[in-house]
Parts: structure tokens; C-alpha cells; sequence
């Protein structure tokens, strides 16, 4: 029978409250990079799955340590301090720039002052939150974060946290092969190490789709050649990578098995 833990996914449905969910976590992703110590490969700037959403983690302020949740199940902006302090405030479709507004005044409130560019936080332009959606998204998001850790786990090499990227919205772990590129200056971050990326994006412009990829940098020669599982398949336009969508795990007998059999492919 279908685990139905990996519930049907319409990007086309999702869309709108996706856009909202995006502005939400780049906010409290800045807020995150504002104050957190820098960490290799941008690890600073990302979000985590918690329990019930999307989290921060703890992030140091002096005296307190603070951390804003994204509640996507009980659909609320969540700021909890060291302190024992609580504040909750309502996702409903807010704008960008209300969004900011309130979560900066709230976090002033408990006298934490990231320093935020607000103007990228312009658009008032309304948003939408449909809860159904947004529960959807969550709980097929929280299964393919627990797949994305047992996979982590196998790994023998270097590798970062899962995480979820605001600027994209995909949830991914990063692998490292432990050498570098030639002919890239070692302290360039980004470019240095080689890397392999596995991950979930819940669609775009350009894959307007749930999908699982894998790529590799630099792109090794031959790399489109590995014979991938039933379902998956190449991509080689905008990127270079293997794909496997999200619909072929709903209806899977086994789809966190079948998800594990495509990550450990390539």
C-alpha cells in the first residue's frame, strides 16, 4: 500500500502560498546571517527542519540566545528567546514588507536589533496562505528531511547540515569528496572543493514540479552515462544533474526506500 506520509503535490496549487513561504524564510534567514558566526559553505544562512516547521536554530545576541520558527502546522511565526520569552505572530499571506515590519518590530520588542537591508523587503504586494497547501508541503518536507539524514549518515566524507536555502526554497545536504578543483584559488568557497549536492525543490520556473536532484561540480566527464534507477532520468538544460520527481514516490510501496535507492545512484 501507498505510504501516504508522501502526500500528492501540485506545484501549480502550491505556488502562491510557496511564494509566501519563500519571502517568510528569506526574512528569517537574514536574521540568522545577521547574527550568526559565519560558517563554512554559507551554513549560516540556511534554515533547518524542526518538528513543526522550519527553524533558525539558536542564534546568539549577547546576553540571550533567540530563534524564529516558521510553525507550519500551527501556520505561526515563533520567536523564543533564552530568556523563557515567547512571541507568536499569524502566517496569513502578509506581504514582504509587512512580514518584516512585524518581525522586526517583535524581535525590538525583546531588544534584538539584527541589522536587516529592509529594502530587499519592499513588496506590499499581498500574499497567499492556503493551510491546506502548506500542511501538504510540510509533511511531505519533514519526510524527505528524515530520508535526506538516514543518506547523510552513509556518507563517510565531509558533509554539511540538510538544509533548506531560502534563495531557492530547496532542501538539500552537501557532500564533499575532499579534494580540490584544480585551478581555483583555495580560498574561493564556493568553487574550491568538489561537491556533490542532493536535494528537493518543490518546483520553478524552469521545472514547474516537485522534483529530487543530484549534481555534481565540477561536472565530471562521462557523468550522464551512470545508469540511474526506473523513473529517474538525466537533466541537461539551465544544469546537469539526475531527476527524479516527487510524484513517483506517492503512489511507491516503499517510497523513502526508493528515494534512498536514487540518492545513493549517481
Amino acid at each position: 500500500m501507498p505510504n501516504n506520509n508522501f502526500l500528492p503535490l501540485s506545484y501549480e496549487a502550491l505556488l502562491p502560498s510557496l511564494k509566501s513561504l519563500q519571502n517568510y524564510a528569506k526574512l528569517t534567514g537574514k536574521v540568522r546571517r545577521a547574527l550568526t558566526p559565519r560558517q563554512k559553505h554559507w551554513s549560516h544562512i540556511s534554515l533547518r527542519a524542526a518538528a513543526t516547521g522550519l527553524t533558525t536554530g539558536p542564534i546568539p545576541a549577547g546576553p540571550v540566545t533567540f530563534e524564529l520558527l516558521l510553525d507550519l502546522t500551527g501556520h505561526q511565526l515563533v520567536i523564543t528567546t533564552s530568556r523563557g520569552e515567547h512571541i507568536s505572530r499569524p502566517l496569513r499571506g502578509q506581504s514582504a514588507a509587512t512580514f518584516c515590519e512585524e518581525t522586526l518590530a517583535a524581535l525590538a520588542g525583546l531588544g534584538l536589533t539584527p541589522d536587516i537591508d529592509r529594502t530587499l523587503f519592499a513588496d506590499i504586494t499581498p500574499g497567499a496562505y492556503d493551510v491546506a497547501q502548506v500542511e501538504n508541503y510540510w509533511q511531505a518536507l519533514s519526510q524527505i528531511d528524515a530520508v535526506l539524514k538516514q543518506f547523510k549518515g552513509e556518507l563517510r566524507q565531509e558533509t554539511g547540515d540538510v538544509q533548506l536555502w531560502p534563495h531557492h526554497f530547496d532542501l538539500a545536504v552537501l557532500w564533499f569528496s575532499g579534494r580540490l578543483v584544480p585551478d581555483v584559488d583555495p580560498a574561493d568557497e564556493e568553487n574550491a572543493d568538489e561537491q556533490m549536492n542532493f536535494g528537493f525543490a518543490p518546483g520553478d520556473a524552469a521545472l514547474p514540479q516537485p522534483y529530487f536532484y543530484i549534481t555534481a561540480y565540477p561536472t565530471p566527464a562521462g557523468l550522464t552515462d551512470t545508469v540511474l534507477p526506473s523513473e529517474a532520468t538525466w537533466h541537461t538544460e539551465a544544469f546537469t544533474g539526475a531527476l527524479l520527481l516527487y510524484e513517483t514516490l506517492v503512489d511507491a510501496d516503499d517510497p523513502a526506500e526508493k528515494l534512498l535507492t536514487f540518492l545513493r545512484s549517481v
